[in-house]
């Protein structure tokens, strides 16, 4: 694989801390940041600099995006992988206006990340004409307080490194999410009158979550001795192999059923007897059925537990005893509504889930009568795809088989899937089979996460191959971001599922249509790509990557694949364009039609 590509200065960086700036760039160091992605601007020019003339661009180093939202989506595909924030510098208001969407992601993907906002010099005097007017704000983080866990505007060098210090904690602390600090361009650029040395990071330790509380595990621990039908929801939890390991080991002592979320990575073993079903955007089918028929459901912080139980119950409420744990509702406010439905919960653990699944290993005894057997036999669903797709097209679940089979013997790492991905193709075994959702179903995310796992990857030694499966409207969003991953040398593998459509929107003009007793056949107008058609490969060869397609035929996919994998695990970032059927999985395209709100 090629070498890891270094942009270093030609001098010798300078090893005084001179200006507000060159503290800042060392309390960053400190912290143990090793890189912040960025698209330059003038409102940080001065630690851009302090980056490159103080630190010599290592620890941190600068990833330079083409655009703010791949430049916040790259540290969300970093965290996703290592677990670790990035930082991420935007320039005023006008790159924060941009990263917005990306934010709002990671926020509900609850990722961790440290945001630095530059803001034109908020001391007038020293405001430029014209420009640093527009570019400064009086209280930046106002654009996106609904969605970071915390965020300032220092007034000091040392309290800006302090700021960056509590940030670091804070969104490292679960429940995870990003953080904001405003930084004013005039306190950058001051030269410093007494040295500021970065804080001892001793003295400021990282909180611990607690435990579970004894008596809290001692009652899960008797309703699960009681049960006879328990099911585990597996949400959003720790994406340690051991962990992982933990929760099998749980299951199978206690004999629960498991559902896992297509919205988190893989969190349980897809092809384990005790999952019947695989992960989907939504409990439906027989998912549903399990619901219903369990009489004990402990919830390992699912996403939407109320929303979940409402849709499979029909609206009744479950006859299962309810158990919640999660640490989420510490993010819960008035601003949006990603914290969901109100569940119903008999007993509700404010705890990371994975410490009650250690508690409860070490207080369940194993179900020697249920361990052995699932109590529920799964039922038979219909295959993802029955028709056969026009000349020129292939079915989508013609596409993920092929995928998933010839790439199975190269170790991937899905980074990425589409929203129609057909669940039986999930096949999981390991927290890096899958590395998870976007969090809020912001299109053009998918580029950006999938160049930033793969720099993960990339650095921690993984010998996984990086894919990312992506949608054509979510490719072409975030396109500029392969520009990142051939400069930076990060190899991955991107396939492009392009129906040439924002196909979603297919479905609910259709819905629409057929509720007003109007043609369905109109529901492309004003959602489809098409005449021209767009060169996807092409777009990708133009920033240096690999481009193969469009992809028409199986035997062109397989081939197309073997190429790619060989690109890059040459070194290289591939694309290849693939021309779908538009169309979704069954399950998929009736849940989401069933969530549209009917006039």
């Amino acid at each position: 694989m090629n070498d890891i590509a270094r942009e270093l200065p030609t001098a010798p960086e300078q090893t005084v801390a001179a200006y507000g700036s060159d503290a800042i760039a060392e309390q960053l160091r400190a912290l143990g940041v090793p890189y912040i992605a960025l698209s330059p601007g003038a409102s940080f020019r001065g630690l851009h600099d302090s980056l490159v003339n103080h630190l010599g661009n290592t620890r941190p180093e600068m990833l330079l995006c083409l655009h703010e939202e791949s430049a916040v989506a790259l540290a969300h595909g970093y965290a996703r992988v290592t677990g670790q924030p990035l930082a991420v510098a935007l320039h005023s208001n006008v790159g924060v206006m941009h990263a917005t969407m990306a934010i709002f992601n990671a926020w509900c993907d609850r990722i961790p990340m440290l945001l630095l906002g530059g803001v034109g010099p908020l001391d007038a005097m020293k405001r430029r004409p014209w420009v640093d007017w527009i570019h400064t704000t009086v209280d930046l983080a106002a654009l996106v307080r609904g969605y970071v866990k915390w965020d300032d505007q220092p007034m000091s060098v040392r309290a800006t490194q302090e700021a960056l210090v509590r940030a670091w904690r804070i969104t490292l602390a679960l429940p995870q999410a990003p953080v904001f600090l405003a930084l004013d361009a005039g306190l950058q650029e001051e030269p410093l009158a007494k040295p500021a040395p970065p804080l001892e990071l001793e003295r400021f330790s990282a909180p611990v979550p607690g435990s579970v509380p004894e008596d809290r595990v001692r009652e899960v621990a008797a309703l699960f001795a009681k049960a006879q039908r328990s099911l585990l929801l597996i949400g959003r939890v720790s994406g340690d192999p051991a962990a992982f390991d933990r929760r099998v080991a749980l299951a199978e002592r206690v004999g629960a059923l498991v559902l896992t979320d297509i919205k988190t990575g893989a969190t349980f073993p897809t092809q384990h007897p005790l999952q019947p079903y695989p992960p989907r955007l939504y409990a439906t089918g027989g998912a549903s059925e399990v619901i219903r028929e369990a009489d004990l459901i402990v919830s390992l912080d699912w996403i939407d537990l109320g929303g979940t139980l409402r849709q499979a119950c029909g609206g009744a409420p479950p006859a299962a005893k309810i158990v919640q744990c999660s640490l989420d509702a510490a993010l819960h406010h008035g601003y949006q509504m990603d914290y969901q439905m109100l569940p119903p919960t008999d007993l509700s653990i404010v705890a990371p889930p994975d410490a009650l699944v250690d508690a409860l290993l070490d207080a369940v005894p194993a179900r020697a009568d249920r361990a052995a057997r699932p109590w529920h036999v799964a039922t038979p669903e219909a295959p993802a795809s029955s028709h056969v797709a026009p000349p020129g097209l292939l079915p989508l679940a013609e596409f993920a088989r092929i995928t998933v089979e010839k790439l199975a013997s190269h170790n991937p790492s899905y980074i990425r899937l589409p929203l129609g991905w057909p669940g039986e193709y999930c096949r999981f075994a390991h927290p890096q089979d899958y590395i998870g959702f976007d969090g809020a179903g912001g299109i053009g995310s998918g580029p950006g996460m999938a160049v930033g796992a793969a720099i993960a990857l990339r650095d921690i030694g993984s010998d996984r191959l990086p894919v990312a499966v992506l949608g054509d409207g979510d490719f072409l969003m975030g396109v500029t971001a392969l520009w990142t991953g051939v400069h930076y040398r990060a190899p991955v593998l991107i396939l492009v599922a392009n129906n040439q459509s924002f196909f979603n929107d297919e479905l609910h003009q259709e819905q629409m249509a057929r509720a007003r007793g109007r043609p369905p056949e109109n529901r492309w107008i004003g959602v489809r790509m098409s005449e021209p058609g767009i060169d996807l490969a092409g777009l990708a060869r133009d920033q240096g990557a690999k481009g193969y397609g469009p992809i028409e035929t199986a035997d062109a996919l397989v081939e197309a694949i073997e190429q790619g994998v060989a690109d890059v695990r040459a070194g290289a970032v591939a694309v290849i364009d693939v021309r779908v059927a538009p169309e979704y999985a069954r399950a998929i395209s009736s849940s989401l039609m069933r969530h549209l709100p009917q006039s």
